[in-house]
């Protein structure tokens, strides 16, 4: 699709982007990318109608990231030290609707305040208020420790390379799970898609060590071992930009 008069690339993203201005600017830093594979139909019930779940060769996957929101800012506005940046910890899994690609979050925990409440109303998402703590570096591994102000429930450990840094070759587990560039979410009853773009993903193979993780097991998806997932990667992280939400009822 090559470049777009905003400069942004399109060649690696499968789909159109929307042609106006983006919203918002931000950056995802220090990423952790825990992934387990779960029981497809306990997975459904957390979708809401008319969302389908996306599989790989027939396997239902839940992501547990935690990560640094960094400088988040509406577009041609600067970010503001103290509240631009902060930690944050979701949970995802894979959809598809309309033949598009994207992730639906089951829950979004954040150290901001101002973005609870305004993601929530504005974009229909489910960021909940949380201690939220990352720090580290790629040489020296990530530590993190997450733990929701209403209910306690947290996520709490460490990860670091094991790999050298490469990109995801198509139709390849990591692409399926990395090389997503929409999200889908419910807003007044209906459907709606977001759309995100960045840099395709440069990540690494990586090892975990997590000593607590009652926010995913809050979920009852029927993992056996929540402090072991199947799949670890890390990722010093990409800029992105995106657009408001558009309900997708009548495409």
């Amino acid at each position: 699709m090559g470049e777009r008069k905003d400069g942004l690339s399109m060649e690696h993203i499968p789909f159109p982007m929307p042609e106006k201005r983006c919203a918002l600017h931000q950056n995802w830093k220090k990423l952790t990318f825990l992934h387990w594979e779960v029981n497809p139909d306990e997975l459904r019930k957390h979708l809401p109608d008319g969302l389908e779940l996306d599989l790989f060769e027939g396997k239902a996957y839940v992501g547990c990231i935690p990560f640094i929101m960094e400088k988040v800012r509406p577009h041609m506005l600067p970010w503001i030290p103290g509240i631009s940046t902060f930690g944050e910890t979701n949970i995802r899994t894979y959809v598809i609707k309309n033949g598009i690609p994207g992730v639906f979050f089951l829950t979004l925990e954040a150290q901001s305040r101002v973005t609870c409440f305004y993601a929530n109303r504005r974009y229909g998402l489910t960021y909940r208020h949380a201690k939220e703590k990352v720090h580290g570096s790629l040489e020296q591994g990530y530590h993190w420790h997450s733990k929701r102000s209403k209910g306690g429930y947290s996520l709490q450990g460490s990860a670091k390379s094991t790999s050298e840094a490469r990109q995801a070759k198509e139709k390849s587990l990591e692409y399926f799970l990395f090389e997503r560039y929409s999200l889908y979410t419910e807003r007044q009853g209906l459907l709606h898609r977001g759309y995100t773009h960045h840099a395709k993903w440069w990540f690494s193979d990586g090892e975990v060590d997590i000593k607590s993780n009652s926010l995913l097991e809050h979920y009852e998806l029927g993992i056996e071992d929540l402090l072991n997932p199947d799949l670890v990667h890390i990722s010093e992280g990409v800029e992105v930009v995106t657009w408001h939400i558009l309900p997708i009822a009548g495409e």
